[in-house]
């Protein structure tokens, strides 16, 4: 799918070249057939939820890089800020996959959070070049799709538990409910027939 258009390096900001770098992993997430939203207003630990409607929600963080660190190799920081206390990973349970983009070279890598887990990492990336550490997640879309389908045959595992103080709390509330709602009938049938008072 090497049709695309190398945009990314024109754009001066970081924060601008995130936004398009994210923009751009929606279009393409889209285009393999997958649903993306965003958290409203940026503040999720990751940037893309992507589904396919019937499996869970994948957590995904977008990465870009312009910077060339040697001959043909791309260095990406997969990192969160921590404050004061400078960076550190991302935490288990907030990220699924981390979608790193190499601008000059128009290639996607799609890496599982497991691959790289909680630690405060520096990604090495080759595009085109054989025996690369990360070459297997190279436009590798399709773990997307794989960890988006539904998972079980249709059903739903849910759990409850009963506290009988609970349960005649519940009782109290719909009988009071049921005399609130027969009063209010009451009344809205006097103020419906005049001829009542």
């Amino acid at each position: 799918m090497k049709h695309r258009k190398i945009l990314g390096c024109r754009i001066k900001g970081t924060k601008e070249r995130g936004a398009w770098a994210e923009m751009y992993f929606m279009v393409l997430a889209m285009s393999y057939g997958l649903r993306v939203s965003s958290p409203y207003g940026g503040l999720g630990p990751y940037d893309v939820g992507v589904e396919n409607g019937t499996g869970p929600i994948l957590r995904v963080q977008v990465k870009c890089t312009l910077y060339q660190c040697c001959a043909g190799s791309y260095c990406m920081s997969v990192n969160v800020k921590d404050g004061s206390r400078g960076r550190r990973g991302y935490a288990p349970g907030t990220v699924d996959f981390f979608a790193i983009y190499i601008i000059p070279t128009d290639d996607w890598y799609i890496v599982p959070y497991a691959v790289v887990g909680d630690r405060d990492a520096n990604l090495y990336f080759r595009p085109g070049m054989k025996g690369q550490k990360y070459g297997e997640y190279r436009e590798a879309w399709h773990l997307l799709l794989d960890a988006a389908k539904s998972r079980g045959a249709g059903t739903v595992d849910m759990q409850a538990c009963w506290d009988e103080g609970e349960a005649e709390d519940a009782r109290e509330l719909m009988r009071q409910a049921a005399v609130r709602k027969m009063f209010r009938g009451v009344f809205q049938g006097q103020a419906d027939n005049p001829t009542s008072r």
